[in-house]
């Protein structure tokens, strides 16, 4: 039976184990696995007996994770955060849900940032985790390719870092999170969506867009706002409006809506 003298513990060790080898103390040795766990937020369990480096903690959620010792010490210092993967996966497969499509399980090809779904009409697609939470895409076996379907004209506006406005002009089947996901960079800067036109088709919009942008730069060249103004604020690097042209981008959405529903009415008449 020895005494430590860092921590006053006593271990049993085998006389052979003392005469040869420098023996280890068990609370010592639990010590460096639990403290660590404790400043992060995790309860040690147990060593992993396949590796050394390896233990078994309680996660903060209550499910049981398996964890590096080295990824514990960095959690400890606030380097990096606790994930639970089992919490994960319900997140995964709940965000998947929301869109109508099932998880099936990891992607095929390897790719951390895919996963493999499947769709209510039984179509199975791997998709990346972004996209699925932002509907940025389409199904392979039952849905419209982009040019095809359904999409929208907008008009946003965006708060600049030097105090002024801009505005944008744009498409897409998704404006929330074309606005949210990929082009607001700056959360402490305002941004909005002014107005939103329902396009028949990609397509369309893409063409729309097109001639609404070139008239724009023909009648209004001094308008466009150079790269350096929004900058760090608009992911994106061109086709950015001052605001005095707001009330003719809304002007020109509604001559869009106009003559959309005037060749509906013809169709139907027909």
């Amino acid at each position: 039976m020895l005494e430590c003298k860092i921590c006053g513990g006593r271990t049993v060790v085998r006389t052979n184990v003392l005469t040869s080898h420098q023996p280890s103390c068990a609370d010592c040795l639990k010590a460096r696995w639990t403290g660590p766990a404790e400043a992060a937020g995790l309860t040690f369990l147990r060593r992993d007996k396949g590796n050394r480096a390896y233990g078994y903690y309680r996660a903060p959620c209550g499910h049981e994770v398996r964890r590096q010792r080295e990824l514990v010490e960095r959690m400890a210092r606030g380097e990096t955060g606790v994930r639970c993967e089992t919490c994960h996966a319900a997140k995964v497969a709940a965000e998947a849900e929301r869109r109508g499509w099932q998880l099936v399980g990891p992607d095929l090809q390897g790719d951390p940032s895919y996963r493999l779904y499947r769709h209510t009409c039984g179509h199975e697609q791997r998709v990346a985790r972004v996209n699925m939470g932002s509907g940025r895409f389409t199904c392979g076996g039952c849905g419209l390719a982009w040019p095809a379907a359904p999409n929208n004209l907008y008009v946003l506006r965006f708060g600049l870092a030097d105090g002024g406005v801009a505005v944008k002009l744009g498409h897409s089947n998704n404006v929330e999170s074309r606005l949210h996901d990929q082009l607001q960079l700056r959360r402490d800067l305002p941004a909005e969506i002014l107005q939103v036109v329902p396009m028949p088709s990609g397509a369309a919009a893409l063409r729309t867009e097109k001639r609404l942008h070139a008239a724009l730069r023909r009648r209004c060249p001094w308008a466009v706002l150079p790269a350096e103004r929004f900058r760090g604020v608009i992911n994106v690097k061109t086709e950015i409006y001052d605001a005095a042209l707001e009330p003719i981008l809304l002007a020109a959405l509604d001559a869009v809506k106009a003559g959309l529903r005037r060749r509906r009415s013809r169709r139907r008449g027909a």
